[in-house]
């Protein structure tokens, strides 16, 4: 019997609005994921599995193998940089923007500036593409604390609806890119298993479409 399709999904919103795509294929997790201790969840279509990963692995897991296929956020996708990785379909979900925020009217040009946030590569590329210095703090949550504090001028970040910059006082100040989740895929598996994986593409495809 061959190897069931392994997909990585991270938990939190990116699993919850995957499952509702691959419900209509009849692949349904066999335990709720939300509350099993189990990392590998079979499914309804014996071939198809999910593993359970943090959203920052998952790249990683289907880069190398340990998934056929995944779901990303494009932020994780753009500060890891998704080598080895095909990416055929924007799911269209966990939708947000990436952005630099601080206070209003913060004055962010002319000067060398600090810069807090996690996504240290996306916001080096994004400075450095305008010709602008900053000094980067890697932080991995809270990240609205720090120029409240002082510790940066501003922040990079994923905002939603904005209501937590809103609550601290800060703002949107410039868009750096627009984040939804995409389906990558494992090079190497999308060439071995060929006749597996591109069906299931084209029917996860035609669910996206359908929304």
């Amino acid at each position: 019997m061959p190897e069931p399709i392994t997909i990585a999904l991270s938990k939190g919103r990116i699993l919850e609005q995957t499952l509702p795509l691959l419900s209509p294929l009849g692949i349904e997790p066999l335990e709720d994921p939300a509350n099993s201790r189990h990392l590998v969840l079979p499914t309804s279509d014996a071939g198809v599995r999910l593993i359970i990963v943090r959203a920052s692995d998952v790249p990683t897991y289907v880069a190398y193998g340990g998934a056929d296929l995944g779901v990303a956020g494009k932020d994780v996708l753009l500060e890891e940089g998704g080598q080895g990785l095909y990416e055929p379909i924007d799911l269209g979900i966990a939708r947000c923007r990436l952005m630099v925020a601080g206070h209003p009217n913060a004055e962010l040009s002319g000067r060398r500036i600090r810069v807090a946030t996690k996504f240290v590569n996306i916001t080096r590329q994004h400075f450095a593409a305008q010709g602008r210095q900053v000094d980067l703090i890697k932080l991995y949550g809270s990240m609205e604390l720090a120029p409240i504090v002082g510790l940066a001028d501003a922040i990079v970040d994923l905002v939603d609806t904005g209501n937590t910059l809103r609550a601290n006082g800060l703002e949107p100040l410039e868009h750096i890119a627009d984040i939804s989740s995409r389906l990558v895929v494992n090079k190497a598996a999308m060439k071995l298993r060929h006749r597996e994986l591109k069906p299931l593409l084209a029917r996860i495809a035609a669910v996206v479409a359908a929304r």
